[in-house]
């Protein structure tokens, strides 16, 4: 029983070796690699390194910031200095994605403007902001069509209820007038 209960012991100590970081194993302090220290949440094309991981950071910002959040954005955006038009732009789109439906319109027609003047490494994930932002613009799409048949079959169903009223109305008359001699 000892020696089962050594040996899984043993087992579960050199299974979650691999869960411990490299540094902890060796008795050393983590190294700051470049990436680490130099990504931020700024959408920029500047840093490839951190390209992905900085345009990755702003949209998720961005899907979790408020109204008042994007008008700061937007407002820092336009104020940034040495950008490119298509690097402003996209990050424009990024920001107004997560916006109003109006503003999912504007967005989804800078993506397609601009998305081919981003870096190849970035493209990708911009086409999938797109068709994602297009896929929700074609959800409300629908639920507005919902919306406006569900008004016309309850316009519908009050003109026939009132109908129904009025032919039960005539009948209640026509049996009180085979009633009365």
């Amino acid at each position: 029983m000892k020696k089962l209960f050594a040996m899984g012991g043993l087992a579960a100590l050199l299974g979650g070796c691999e869960l411990l970081p490299e540094h902890a194993m060796l008795g050393t302090e983590p190294e700051e690699s470049p990436e680490t220290v130099a990504c931020t949440a700024e959408p920029t094309f500047a840093d490839e390194a951190c390209l992905l991981h900085n345009w990755v950071a702003f949209g998720l910002t961005s899907q979790r910031g408020d109204g008042e959040w994007r008008r700061q954005a937007l407002m820092d955006i336009e104020a940034a200095a040495g950008r490119s038009e298509a690097e402003r732009e996209l990050a424009r789109a990024v920001a107004l994605a997560w916006g109003s439906e109006r503003e999912w319109r504007e967005a989804a027609t800078i993506y397609q403007e601009y998305t081919a003047a981003a870096p190849e490494d970035l493209q990708p994930l911009l086409r999938y902001w797109r068709n994602e932002l297009e896929g929700r613009r074609s959800l409300a799409g629908h639920r507005d069509n919902a919306r406006g048949q569900l008004a016309n079959l309850q316009r519908e169903n009050a003109e026939l209820s009132e109908k129904l009223e009025a032919l039960t109305a005539i009948e209640q008359n026509m049996n009180l007038r085979q009633q009365s001699p």
